[in-house]
This record gives C-alpha cells, structure tokens and sequence, in this order.
C-alpha cells in the first residue's frame, strides 16, 4: 500500500492511499478432499463447514479492482482505476486525480453505517 500527503490548490492537506480489496473469508469453497468422521461429538449442525456469518460485504460496481482513496478529515473520495504513477505524480496531477475522485459517504453511527451498507448490495 501506497501513502501520499499533498495540499490541493486552496491550502487543504490530502491523504491519498491504494486499497485493494483481499477476500473477506478465505474459505469460499469446501477445501477438504474427503470427509473423514470425527471421534468425538460434533456440535455443527451443517455439513459445510465453513465460518460464514452474516452476508458477505459486497463492492460497489468498478471498485472490485481497487481505488485510489483520498481524505481529508471532514470528506472522503474514491478514484478507479488506480492511477499507475499517483504516487509519484507532480501535485498538479494528483490534484487532477482528487477532483476526478468520486464522493464516498462517510456514516457517523452505527446505525448509518447499517443503512449505508444495505445501500450499497
């Protein structure tokens, strides 16, 4: 991961880092050969074995390839596809990139953060 601090043209200080998105759970598929029975009582009552609670977070459409992610405390911003050369770019250029950036929401509680993710699938 990447990390850049730079001021856009009206003195405010950015931060600007990649994300790329990893699986949220390695065990999407059942990776065992053969099932063996165990010796002692098994308290699972499915078959699959696999640790799945709750729904899988989901990407917004073109963010699954990873973003270039800009804050500056009170707003947050996403660019994709991730700029090859934003980190080395002149501040002009990273400029250009921010305000090309989409506008993320930022939700302040709980219960926003809930409404937001369900928005989001």
């Amino acid at each position: 991961m990447g990390y850049r601090v730079f001021k856009d043209s009206q003195g405010a200080e950015w931060q600007a880092w990649d994300v790329v998105p990893q699986l949220t759970e390695r065990r999407e598929i059942e990776r065992r050969v053969r099932m063996s029975p165990v010796e002692h009582a098994d308290r699972r009552t499915s078959r699959d074995r696999r640790i799945i609670k709750g729904r899988r977070p989901t990407l917004t459409a073109g963010l699954d390839g990873g973003w270039l992610c800009f804050e500056n405390g009170g707003e947050k911003r996403r660019l994709s596809p991730i700029p090859k050369d934003w980190q080395r770019c002149s501040t002009a250029e990273i400029q250009r990139y921010l305000q090309a950036a989409k506008r993320a929401p930022r939700p302040s509680t709980a219960a926003e953060l809930n409404d937001f993710t369900r928005t989001q699938h």
